[in-house]
This record gives C-alpha cells, sequence and structure tokens, in this order.
C-alpha cells in the first residue's frame, strides 16, 4: 500500500498541469533563527490550499538539504504519515540553509489493446519498460524543484539550481518585509528567462474568499519584482514549456518551480 501511495504521488508531481487543484508544499516552523542549537521542523504536503493539510503528503525520496558551506545536511526524525511528511534540520553553521525536493524524469503515454497506459521512470528503465512501436506513443520529460530557505544568524549567497527552473534572489528570500519590494532572476537551466509567468499566493487562502494572487512576468533580464502587500508565508510557482529535451525520445519538457517564501512584519 505504501509503495501504491508513493508511486501515485510521484506521478501526480510529475503531471501535475498548470490548471491542477493541488498545491505542493515544504513548511518550516522558522525561516529564521539565531544561536548554537537552531533546529527547524518541516512540513511537506500536496494539498487543496496553500499550507493547509488536507490531501495527501510529499513524499521526501528526493529531499535535499544544502548547508551555507555547501555540504549536504541530513534530515533528521522524517515521516511520512496519511496527510503529511515532515523531517527536522539541525541549523550547525551560520547562514542560510536550502531545503529541496527535487523530481525528475519521464512521463510516457501510449494506447494498448485500445486502453490508455501511462508510464512513470527514469530515462535508462524506458527502452526496457515501454514498447518502442507503441500505439500513440507519447514521451514528456519532466523537471520540477519544490523548496525553501532557512537562515540561522546572518543569511548567506544562495546557488540556484542550473537545471530547469529556479530563481536567482537579488533581495534574500529571508530579509522580506510587508511593505517593502524584492526582486529576483527567473532562471531557464542556469540563464536568465524573460516573459515567464510567476504566481504568488498567501498562505491561509481558506479564510478569505479571493485568492488574492499576485501575477508577475520576468523582463527581457529575466528579472521580476514583487510587492508584499503583509506579512505572512507566501506560495511562489512557476511552470514552463518548451521542446529542449535531453532525452530523444522525449519531444516535449514540462518544468514547474515552487518556493515557501515569509514575508515578516515591520
Amino acid at each position: 500500500m505504501k509503495k501504491l501511495l508513493a508511486l501515485s504521488l510521484l506521478a501526480a508531481t510529475l503531471t501535475a498541469p498548470a490548471a491542477n487543484a493541488h498545491d505542493f508544499w515544504l513548511l518550516p516552523s522558522s525561516t529564521v533563527l539565531s544561536g548554537d542549537k537552531a533546529w527547524v521542523t518541516v512540513d511537506a504536503a500536496v494539498s487543496n490550499d496553500k499550507f493547509h493539510v488536507n490531501y495527501r503528503p510529499l513524499q521526501l525520496g528526493n529531499l535535499h538539504i544544502t548547508s551555507p558551506s555547501g555540504q549536504s545536511v541530513q534530515a533528521q526524525n522524517t515521516f511520512t504519515g496519511q496527510m503529511r511528511s515532515g523531517f527536522d534540520v539541525e541549523l550547525t553553521e551560520p547562514g542560510t540553509y536550502q531545503l529541496a525536493i527535487v523530481n525528475a524524469g519521464l512521463a510516457a503515454f501510449w494506447k494498448e489493446d485500445g486502453k490508455n497506459k501511462r508510464w512513470m521512470g527514469s530515462p535508462e528503465k524506458l527502452a526496457a519498460e515501454v514498447p518502442a512501436n507503441a500505439e500513440d506513443l507519447r514521451v514528456t520529460q519532466r523537471h520540477g524543484r519544490i523548496e525553501t530557505f532557512v537562515t540561522r544568524d546572518k543569511p548567506t549567497t544562495i546557488k540556484a539550481d542550473d537545471k530547469g527552473l529556479s530563481l536567482r534572489p537579488l533581495t534574500h528570500p529571508n530579509d522580506l518585509y510587508a511593505g517593502e519590494t524584492a526582486n529576483f532572476i527567473v532562471l531557464l537551466d542556469g540563464q536568465p528567462a524573460q516573459n515567464i509567468d510567476v504566481e504568488v499566493v498567501r498562505g491561509a487562502q481558506r479564510y478569505r474568499n479571493q485568492v488574492e494572487e499576485i501575477l508577475v512576468k520576468s523582463n527581457e533580464s529575466g528579472e521580476i519584482e514583487i510587492t508584499w502587500p503583509q506579512a505572512g508565508q507566501y506560495w511562489l510557482h512557476i511552470e514552463h514549456s518548451d521542446d529542449n529535451t535531453s532525452v530523444k525520445q522525449a519531444k516535449t519538457r514540462n518544468l514547474s518551480y515552487t518556493a515557501t517564501l515569509e514575508v515578516l512584519p515591520q
């Protein structure tokens, strides 16, 4: 049963379209801490409302935690429950930690004996598990990154991912305040990307009648500008599709990026 649930959630992560009602997110208990014995606990879930646990856990198999010095950090006290996963991180170094779940792979769709078939997996297993001459075969490459940032003491520089979609902060993500404007550069395979749509939604959406989303588009330099209307946790989401695949069987590539950003009061 657990294996079945993991596979179904991986499929949801790899195939979620722009209009999908389910949101993927990481939510840390704190984003700014101080002192030598600093810990943070993180919820990871798939939900119908931002940061409200009401659907399924986010799987932690592809969790990557990077310390300020660039070292890999082991998550502690990990668990996966019925509706959420969670883990703890000890912040042994001063600076900014990146916590990310990165899902990459292929999705194949075809017909067999009049029935629709679907497969998810790695490029290495495609040839062995998907018939090359399958009827109406369609292969899509996927890459998604879900992340958040936590700083102990003073913030440090963040290294953006050079695969798929990512953000290069011009304003540090742990230095955001209500009423102020933050700037980021949208990256596509490590390079600034123009005309990319970005959606930003404040949490606690279930307690208001309107979504109140902020919609921005990257300029010719890949830069976006966001003015935070009030304090709270914000869900930032980007999606993009192109034909720049690294697997010859895949004709399209679907990319997504999601970040949780905490905006503090003045």
